[in-house]
């Protein structure tokens, strides 16, 4: 039986995750450093997607050295070695999110307040292979996104995380 608790997996995924990208810093011929580290280690722990802005805000609170362009440097190397995938949807502010161990999803955005919900539908995967397939098409990746009003916004009631 395992007795792994939620954070002993998320410090392995962490820790995996700083190793995948210490290999790929090593591929560019760059080096790994404290500041990687701190901005790898606070991305991974966001409970929600973020943008630049958030996660500079986050890794400043811990430490006030680094600069926003270490931030977006380091969020690009997460996204190219396949750590991070950016979203934009549609209000023009790229978002991050993690996607080492996660497994494929969609998205509900709220265009009232921004917040981002995340989704698995089997259903609407297999329809999405039989569309491709009915036009002889193979897909090598999607990505849905249903945009509305969230049951709060509707009801007039803004809150939600973007």
């Amino acid at each position: 039986m395992n007795d792994e608790t939620g954070r002993e997996r998320r410090d392995r995924g962490a820790l995996a995750a700083r190793e995948a990208l210490a290999a790929h810093l090593l591929r560019l011929g760059l080096r790994r450093s404290r500041t990687r580290d701190a901005v790898v280690a606070t991305f991974l722990a966001a409970p929600r997607h973020v943008s630049v802005e958030e996660l500079s805000d986050r890794v400043r609170e811990t430490d006030g050295g680094i600069g926003h362009a270490t931030v977006y440097r380091t969020l690009r190397l997460l996204a190219e070695c396949g750590l991070a995938e950016a979203h934009d949807f549609g209000d023009g502010v790229t978002r991050y999110e993690p996607v080492r161990g996660k497994s494929h999803h969609d998205h509900l955005v709220c265009t009232g307040c921004g917040a981002i919900v995340e989704f698995e539908n089997l259903q609407i995967e297999a329809l999405q292979r039989e569309v491709a397939r009915s036009h002889r098409f193979v897909a090598d990746t999607h990505k849905l996104e249903l945009y509305g009003r969230c049951a709060r916004c509707r009801a007039g009631r803004r809150g939600g995380n973007p």
